[in-house]
């Protein structure tokens, strides 16, 4: 796969400085505070929804807008600031909470640069989506944006090879080249991605099923291809 999107877009990864550096340095805050942000325990977190109604644990979308849900602007910036090759995760129609925490949670292990998903149809940062991240949710810039396929377009723009994970496709997990600037995409376990998705994405890759189980949960397989492009970047830097 070639290593450059349009000379990778604005330098993707090379370190150059964004003039919104106010907007990266808010996003490099929520990689930095660890699980200091965790003072109010996970009993009390976005108790009360916008409209003053109590936010019952594992309601979709009315949680309290959270300290680190960030904006597509902010998130912009922070890929402009970057002097490594991004790493990003996007979930398309993950509605569960607790598959969102976990998520957050291998982002953060892996070394993902951010986490994003759509404002409709999708979990936001709930009690129960926090106490299942473990404190990640603290730590992984959130970014919720209103149009997922126009968002994927934006990042194709600058650089961002777009990695859709489907149980179809022609291609393993373990014969990509993911040590480019990317985006790793996977949709829910029974849903899949959707149509618009799939068609945005540059490369369809798949997880090898060696059992009889069909799928993975998402957060077992965003882990998986997260810690795969780890590997490789990894691989890669002891080679230079």
């Amino acid at each position: 796969m070639a290593k450059t999107r349009n000379a990778e877009a604005n330098n993707n990864g090379k370190g150059g400085k964004s003039k919104k550096a106010d907007n990266a340095e808010s996003m490099g805050k929520a990689k930095n505070t660890g699980k200091a942000g965790r003072a109010v325990s996970d009993g009390n977190v976005g108790r009360i929804g916008k409209d003053g109604k109590a936010v019952k644990d594992g309601q979709v979308g009315q949680a309290v807008k959270a300290e680190k849900e960030h904006t597509e602007a902010e998130l912009r910036a922070q890929l402009e600031s970057l002097e490594h090759p991004a790493l990003l995760l996007v979930l398309d129609g993950i509605t569960d909470p607790r598959n969102l925490g976990a998520c957050l949670r291998s982002a953060d292990a892996a070394g993902a640069d951010a986490v994003i998903v759509p404002r409709s149809n999708a979990a936001g940062l709930t009690p129960a989506a926090r106490k299942v991240a473990c404190g990640a949710a603290e730590t992984i810039p959130l970014i919720r944006v209103a149009n997922l396929a126009r968002a994927l377009g934006d990042l194709k723009q600058r650089g961002i090879w777009l990695f859709g994970a489907t149980a179809d496709a022609p291609a393993s997990l373990y014969d990509a080249d993911l040590s480019a600037p990317l985006a790793l995409i996977l949709g829910a376990e029974d849903a899949g991605l959707r149509r618009l998705t799939i068609e945005a994405c540059d490369h369809l890759i798949r997880l090898p099923m060696r059992g009889a189980v069909p799928s993975l949960n998402v957060s077992v397989a965003a882990g998986i291809c997260l810690y795969e492009a780890a590997r490789q970047r990894s691989a890669a830097r002891l080679c230079e």
